[in-house]
């Protein structure tokens, strides 16, 4: 797994004290979290986040490592714009640690139909003026050192970023940490409390702390903690299994896409390999509510996702309401360690090694898997919870999370203290979903 092993801190260990009251309280200490905190805390704004495992264990730690601007949706675009810049300014002092490097993303098309997809991106993406480039069969061949035409074409952004998920957001926590911020580890949040119609306090598993505001940035978790309160968001979680390689030679610096199998280069000298889509879907309680709104994800991707009965996390572990003062979810299972699916595993190294026969007999070196919380569109939700002012949702990631979320941190810090927000986050509303 490419995490750390060390266990999380126990509650009530007194290694840290828990403050009394802050201006805001962020919720979760994955990318999006420990990023809020830290441009609150940059802000001179007073900032606690509560984990209730450690910084960066979920998620956040187990994804591909892209950060790239190619393939998004021109909603979301204006966002990652932002969110590069912000991880070439926030991440600076840390960048050689985390090995953070401009390297490029590319994407490969198997079949004229995917290349023309590919094309019809780019021609969406015009607006954004992103150095994005389109190459035939010999330009990709040779981009990619290649004596061969396999590929119909390419998409390739030079400006496209990438790091290592594992390193990242722990060094990002204690950048927060060095700036101001309070993060306490091994820590639940259990509920939030309100005072005429505003948030007024977040209680914990060690007491409750004060506040003006609130940043919800729980990743899979958001759904359980609001449906607590009444609330209900279309978001669902799936799980996906990725693995890392042993050492090989380099056929591309950074990001290579294409639908069997993705590959990125890493530190180490091996390689990050998933499959775009290839996920497994757990019909549970909530999935049924939301079923409808995931018709159209489901159709379009039903030769990829796998359905099945879920009895794991969402099921038992994540259903049912609780009082504040009783242990919660997130007390029973305080880092979300999921089994992934090795058999996928075993094919999409094979499937890489055919369309990369440059990576020699490289071999699987570790798997592991995590769970991504999705929304119908695959947008985020960013936006203040009906009835709950100072209450922030940033959310429903859907795989994108690390790549955008210093950009989410920022502007969920700025939306909580009441500052105006460097994009426009209309398009990820949670009134977008209502009928």
């Amino acid at each position: 797994m490419p995490t750390r092993s060390d266990t999380p801190p126990q509650s009530g260990s007194g290694q840290q004290p828990l403050p009394k009251t802050a201006d805001v309280v962020v919720i979760g200490g994955g990318i999006v979290g420990v990023t809020a905190a830290l441009y609150l805390a940059r802000h001179g704004v007073s900032v606690v986040l509560v984990e209730k495992g450690y910084i960066g264990a979920e998620q956040s730690s187990r994804n591909w490592g892209w950060i790239r601007k190619q393939g998004r949706d021109p909603a979301e675009l204006p966002l990652m714009i932002e969110s590069a810049r912000e991880w070439n300014q926030i991440a600076a002092p840390v960048a050689r640690e985390i090995r953070l490097g401009t390297v490029g993303t590319t994407y490969v098309s198997l079949t004229e139909a995917e290349f023309a997809e590919r094309c019809d991106w780019v021609e969406q993406a015009k607006p954004f003026q992103l150095d994005t480039k389109i190459l035939g069969p010999r330009e990709t061949a040779a981009l990619l050192g290649r004596d061969d035409q396999k590929f119909t074409g390419a998409i390739h952004t030079p400006s496209d970023m990438t790091a290592e998920p594992a390193l990242a957001v722990p060094a990002l926590g204690r950048l927060a940490r060095e700036a101001g911020a309070t993060l306490i580890e091994g820590c639940a949040a259990r509920g939030v409390e309100r005072s005429a119609g505003r948030v007024s306090h977040v209680v914990t598993e060690r007491g409750a702390i004060a506040c003006q505001s609130v940043i919800l940035g729980g990743g899979a978790w958001s759904r359980t903690f609001l449906e607590n309160i009444g609330i209900f968001i279309p978001q669902l979680a799936i799980r996906s299994t990725a693995l890392r390689t042993t050492p090989g030679p380099q056929i591309h610096p950074g990001g290579l896409g294409a639908p069997p199998a993705s590959v990125r280069r890493r530190s180490d000298g091996g390689y990050t390999i998933g499959r775009t889509n290839a996920s497994r879907f757990d019909l549970v309680p909530a999935a049924f509510r939301h079923f409808a709104a995931y018709l159209p994800v489901l159709k379009s991707r039903w030769n990829t996702i796998q359905l099945r009965a879920g009895r794991e996390f969402f099921g038992d572990l994540g259903h049912g309401r609780w009082q504040l003062d009783q242990i919660t979810p997130f007390e029973r299972t305080r880092v979300l360690d999921p089994a992934p699916n090795r058999a996928l595993a075993r094919d999409m190294l094979e499937t890489a090694k055919r369309l990369h026969p440059g990576l020699g007999n490289i071999q699987i070196a570790g798997v592991w898997a995590g769970m991504i919380d999705v929304t119908p569109d695959e947008l985020p939700i960013i936006d203040e919870i009906p009835g709950w002012a100072g209450l922030w949702a940033a959310t429903g990631m859907s795989g994108h999370g690390f790549g955008i979320g210093p950009g989410v941190g920022r502007v969920v810090g700025e939306l909580a203290t009441g500052r105006r927000p460097i994009v426009d986050i209309s398009p990820f509303a949670l009134s977008r979903f209502s009928p």
